[in-house]
């Protein structure tokens, strides 16, 4: 077996590290919250555990997962960004989440712009993508920050998603 060490990513402003179990009972928040209709939520905490073990288990199976996203200078936790796989997505895919209070600040940008690029130097994938609901413009905005590029050939999440396609080859 494999065994993958989960990165700790470090920006200007912020720090990406492993989940730890004190960072549940947020997470659960967000995802009971209407936030997480566009993810197909809300979801009751039993359902917000196995998102939440997902982004954790993902390290071992796949070498990728979650990764909090704290204030470099506070070490407040903001949210999260991923990478997820498995039977629920067709690809791998480049997922964040910023806690409410905390949008608009570019730390979704800013985390989800590092683990895509430790993804592609470390993983040596050749793309990523971002199933998006059509109405969250602000990830829809964060997607093209990112330089991201919607794909409407590429198989969905779900039936609605707008996927946006990450190139590895644009990061040269």
């Amino acid at each position: 077996m494999v065994e993958h060490r989960i990165p700790t990513l470090a920006t200007a402003r912020l720090t990406l590290r492993a989940p730890v179990m004190d960072d549940f009972p947020a997470v659960a928040r967000l995802m009971a919250s209407p936030r997480a209709a566009g993810m197909g939520g809300p979801f009751d905490t039993r359902a917000a555990w196995g998102i939440f073990c997902h982004g954790v288990a993902l390290w071992q199976l796949l070498g990728h997962g979650a990764l909090m996203i704290d204030l470099g200078a506070t070490g407040e936790c903001v949210g999260l960004v991923e990478i997820n796989h498995g039977p629920r997505f067709p690809e791998k895919e480049l997922g964040w989440q910023i806690y409410e209070g905390y949008e608009g600040n570019g730390y979704a940008t800013e985390a989800a712009g590092a683990l895509r690029d430790w993804a592609f130097a470390t993983l040596a994938l050749p793309t990523l993508v971002s199933y998006i609901d059509p109405g969250n413009v602000r990830s829809i905005a964060v997607a093209e920050r990112l330089g991201a590029v919607l794909d409407p050939a590429a198989p969905q999440q779900d039936p609605d998603d707008l996927v946006y396609r990450h190139l590895a080859r644009a990061r040269t």
